[in-house]
């Protein structure tokens, strides 16, 4: 038997899998709507391998989708049905730069994160590649944070009504 799930445990991953699902609607349908906190553009894609999941206990369904140029059908299905995104794939794009990662919606885990090559110049400072890395890691996070910001800006705020209007019509369009 389980430990029982404390609430807050519970609110994380409601709020995970509905940022996560918000996510995948926004990057579907406005791909180059997203911002950072500097107000320059970028982009964000769902790729590569999507979770979602759906129903309690016994009645628990997963369904998991993986593939390089998978059109993600079956996860898509998914959400017409009701289920939520719990994993997903990300790649973010800004600047001729990229980066991809996988998020958790249980608990915000990020893993995987993938950046843009960094280049062994000739430079006399031995850790600058290391800071290199390190600077294109926290601005990808960086780009993270804004889009869960602006989540949670509009899930607290009055608009949050038609904006889930706006994503259960694009969920129930999936099965389509």
């Amino acid at each position: 038997m389980s430990p029982p799930i404390s609430s807050s445990h519970s609110t994380d991953m409601i709020l995970g899998q509905e940022f996560l699902t918000w996510l995948w609607y926004r990057s579907d349908a406005q791909p180059h709507a997203f911002r950072d906190a500097a107000d320059a553009p970028f982009q964000l894609f769902m790729e590569h391998r999507v979770v979602v999941q759906g129903g309690e206990g016994d009645t628990l369904e997963t369904a998991s989708v993986s593939g390089a140029l998978s059109p993600l059908r079956e996860a898509r299905f998914g959400l017409a049905t009701g289920k939520k995104v719990t994993r997903a794939s990300l790649r973010f794009e800004q600047d001729g730069l990229s980066w991809q990662l996988s998020l958790k919606a249980e608990d915000f885990a990020v893993s995987g994160l993938k950046g843009p090559k960094v280049d062994r110049g000739e430079d006399d400072d031995p850790d600058a590649p290391l800071l290199e890395r390190l600077y294109l890691m926290e601005r990808c996070l960086a780009l993270l944070d804004c889009l869960y910001a602006v989540f949670l800006r509009l899930r607290l705020g009055p608009q949050w009504l038609d904006e889930a209007r706006r994503v259960h019509a694009w969920m129930t369009e999936q099965a389509a």
